[in-house]
């Protein structure tokens, strides 16, 4: 299975729907957010692919971003959000703390660790612990990027949004 890797969207509806493409290009079964949408039209604008996403610390009106999740069919799990998926077990966090971050990576309880905030991307081990950052949909004048999880491999690609 395909699982979609997206963070930090800071209200760039048109690389959002550019990563939806991506996803749907890529045969992706849903997406993970990492958080910060910003505004409830960033999540609108995932209308059509399922996602499953966390808070970041620019998420400011979360009940307004609660509701337009449940018009889009999605769901937003709050700040964390952990999931086992073909035997892999994830844990999903923003990374606003880096303590809390290094915590769960560090821990040894999770096959995946997924966080965003710093807009960088990272595919990395942490003894058998596979760390992921897709950097930015946003970009912010740089790169924008997601990732996209392979479960049967247990590899992660990283795909630049153009």
């Amino acid at each position: 299975m395909k699982i979609g890797i997206m963070s930090d969207t800071h209200d760039h509806i048109n690389n959002i729907k550019k990563a939806i493409e991506i996803f749907r290009q890529e045969g992706v079964e849903f997406v993970i957010h990492a958080g910060d949408f910003v505004n409830p039209n960033s999540v609108r604008a995932l209308k059509g692919i399922k996602v499953i996403g966390i808070f970041g610390n620019n998420d400011g009106d979360k009940y307004r971003l609660i509701q337009a999740f449940n018009e889009i069919g999605s769901s937003i799990k709050g700040d964390f959000y952990e999931f086992k998926q073909d035997g892999i077990k994830f844990a999903c966090y923003h990374g606003t703390e880096p303590e809390i971050k290094n915590a769960l990576i560090e821990c040894g309880r999770y096959d995946v660790v997924i966080y965003g905030h710093t807009h960088t991307c990272e595919k990395t081990y942490n003894g058998n612990t596979y760390v992921l950052n897709p950097g930015t949909v946003h970009g912010f004048w740089k790169r924008a990027t997601v990732m996209v999880f392979d479960t049967e491999t247990k590899d992660c690609e990283i795909i630049d949004i153009e």
